[in-house]
């Protein structure tokens, strides 16, 4: 989650846990890497790209992998998760971090966050997935369609009256949309109904076309802001 008025030097607005979001640049990152498990370091892997005219940067953060690398194992050369920010958000978490070795005090860093750092209620969700491989080719034939990229985008924003509770935000809607869409299929049957699923079992047709699973569709922020 970002804010949608970035006005400070780190270009970010509280929307969840603090610790949480420590966490998140602290712990150590599960990925795959030329086939094989490995952790990175958080804030590493640093890229940027574009979306819908608006610059961004990504770096590498723990916990959102999930069982991926434990399903993917073997059969993907690179996996990895990162987290999106506004340009120069990564270096200035540098600094607190390594520089000034705030993620030896963690507790000193939540304070200074908590106290530093304003709430939002303005936030927007950025998702942004991209595969590159070379998909199964024609049935029978025996041969591998050629080397392909796959992308997937959304840009969700929060809502003002939702479900006659009144104002949620992008965050508050995408963590309760994620998890009701996987309750929904395994209520109506798409999902197996005993032992363990995991989430890449949910095809994401299905995931998007479910109830609770659209507010993942890209639409236009102004028909869902107050």
């Amino acid at each position: 989650a970002l804010p949608r008025y970035p006005s400070n030097a780190l270009k970010y607005n509280l929307t969840w846990s603090t610790e949480g979001l420590i966490n998140e640049y602290c712990n150590p990152c599960e990925a795959i890497v030329d086939g094989r498990r490995v952790e990175l370091p958080a804030l590493e892997g640093h890229e940027t790209f574009a979306l819908d005219g608006v610059e961004y940067e990504a770096f590498n953060t723990s916990g959102g992998l999930g069982t991926l690398p434990d399903t993917l194992a073997g059969h993907a050369r690179q996996v990895d998760y990162k987290s999106i920010r506004y340009p120069g958000h990564c270096a200035q978490m540098k600094l607190l971090l390594n520089d000034l070795r705030l993620r030896e005090r963690r507790e000193w860093l939540r304070e200074i966050f908590e106290h530093a750092i304003p709430v939002t209620e303005q936030d927007v969700v950025i998702v942004f997935a991209s595969a590159t491989g070379h998909p199964p080719g024609v049935k029978g034939e025996g041969k591998r369609g050629p080397l392909t990229q796959a992308s997937f985008s959304a840009r969700i924003g929060g809502m003002a009256d939702f479900a006659g509770i009144g104002h949620v935000n992008a965050i508050q809607l995408t963590t309760a949309a994620g998890i009701c869409t996987a309750l929904d299929l395994v209520a109506t049957g798409v999902l197996p109904q005993a032992g363990f699923v995991p989430q890449e079992a949910m095809p994401l047709d299905r995931f998007l076309a479910n109830r609770f699973g659209q507010h993942y569709s890209h639409h236009p922020l102004q028909e869902t802001l107050a």
